[in-house]
């Protein structure tokens, strides 16, 4: 069978050593993209496998990192305004979630489907309950990204450091499998 990454091969190949790894871990720092496709398709253009499944990695690792010390701050501000509010007036403040607009039908009433990303918010929320934060760590990127798993658990009020760890956890496991899986596909097709 012809390999069709032929021509993307070769061009990865006319990039300096040092920077492909880099373009590897910047399309991991990508959400649905993340540490496994970038190492995956790092593979399959010719990239060390072990450099890709670690560059992806890595990429994919820093931007969670950068999502959770920005949401655990976030968390706190709201968390400061509301016990501020309650001191204040005696009663809680109201903070309105702005996950998205509530899409409206023709009478401007809402739609009852949910999107896709709030059913995988719920999903991630009852394996947040069903299996504690390792559990649900591992299983959410069949849900969502790690970078949106990171900020719904900081929002729950995990940790930031127990969120990063099993955030790295997961990010590691998923990109070695997926990369073991590229790699023998590669080495099946001959496409090395």
């Amino acid at each position: 069978m012809s390999n069709p990454y032929e021509g993307l091969q070769d061009f990865v190949g006319q990039l300096p050593d040092l920077v492909q790894p880099l373009v590897v871990a910047a399309l991991g720092m990508i959400p649905y993209v993340e540490g496994e496709g970038s190492a995956a398709l790092g593979i399959l253009v010719g990239i060390n496998p072990v450099v890709a499944a670690i560059a992806g990695a890595a990429g994919n690792l820093l931007s969670v990192v950068i999502v959770v010390l920005l949401s655990s701050r976030v968390r706190e501000s709201v968390v400061s305004r509301r016990a501020a509010g309650a001191r204040d007036s005696g009663t809680a403040t109201l903070v309105a979630e702005a996950d998205e607009p509530v899409a409206t039908g023709e009478a401007g009433v809402a739609d009852a489907k949910p999107t896709r990303r709030a059913k995988g918010r719920r999903r991630l929320g009852q394996w947040l309950v069903r299996f504690g934060v390792p559990g649900a760590s591992i299983l959410a990127p069949l849900a969502l990204p790690t970078q949106l798993t990171a900020a719904f658990f900081v929002a729950s009020g995990v940790s930031k450091g127990w969120v990063i760890l099993w955030q790295a956890v997961a990010i590691v496991l998923w990109t070695g499998l997926v990369a073991a899986a590229a790699l023998g596909l590669v080495n099946l097709l001959g496409w090395v």
